[in-house]
């Protein structure tokens, strides 16, 4: 698996930069990919069906310029930013399990990610809802997923020091939510993990056995992607 830890300039060429990587993967039957990146401002990010209005506090974003974007993949709505880890998988689909289909794909990749932060934090980390990684029935990581024929992007982030007040004024309560969550508030919901950055990588990294450096990111598509959706109202407020 390659292995590429790379922030671009700003959070519509990050989102492209995923989605690039899987349409890359795809049309040329690439490696797979572990990619890391670290958000420099905040922004919010619907999941790919999510209606804006319903699950974003439009004007509180408004009032503290933090742009609202909508990812290619599915899940909820989350604030990043300052704090956040965030990490993409592109995964090759094979006919057999475990990456066959969504729900096995899910299964699989989140076990072998929370085996892989389990000894950073005394075994204590939990599979709940879908997608989500918790600490003492505490949130710190949540995950969705997009697939092609041949491969998958299934990517997330990790709450590290995230400012979590900021969360609470930028999200509305999400229209659904796991059973886990009992209607509690983001800052009752969400914990950061306090633990560096580097520590995590590392983590991810030998669990996917990731070592060989993938050197670039298709620009051109990043480019093309940026401008044809993640810089559009037509894309990001679609719903």
């Amino acid at each position: 698996m390659k292995y590429l830890d790379r922030t671009l300039r700003t959070p519509q060429e990050n989102l492209a930069g995923d989605e690039a990587l899987l349409d890359w993967c795809e049309e040329e039957s690439g490696d797979e990919i572990l990619r890391f990146w670290e958000p420099r401002q905040h922004f919010v990010v619907l999941g790919y069906s999510n209606r804006t209005r319903t699950e974003v506090n439009l004007d509180s974003c408004k009032m503290l310029a933090i742009p609202v974007l909508r990812r290619c993949s599915g899940g909820g709505t989350v604030l990043q930013g300052p704090g956040c880890l965030t990490y993409a998988l592109v995964l090759k689909i094979h006919s057999d399990l475990p990456l066959a289909n969504i729900a096995e794909a899910n299964a699989f990749i989140m076990n072998r990610n929370r085996n892989a932060l389990n000894p950073l934090l005394d075994g204590k980390v939990l599979i709940q809802g879908h997608t989500d990684l918790t600490l003492q029935g505490l949130k710190f990581s949540g995950n969705s997923q997009r697939r092609k024929r041949h491969f998958l992007l299934f990517h997330g982030s990790f709450l590290l020091n995230l400012d979590l007040a900021l969360v609470e004024q930028a999200l509305q309560m999400p229209s659904q939510q796991p059973q886990y969550r009992r209607r509690r508030a983001h800052k009752d919901f969400l914990t950061n993990l306090d633990l560096p950055a580097d520590d995590i990588k590392e983590a991810i990294k030998r669990v996917w056995n990731a070592g060989d450096a993938l050197n670039e990111i298709p620009k051109k598509r990043v480019e093309q992607l940026v401008q044809e959706k993640y810089a559009t109202d037509a894309w990001n407020l679609k719903f």
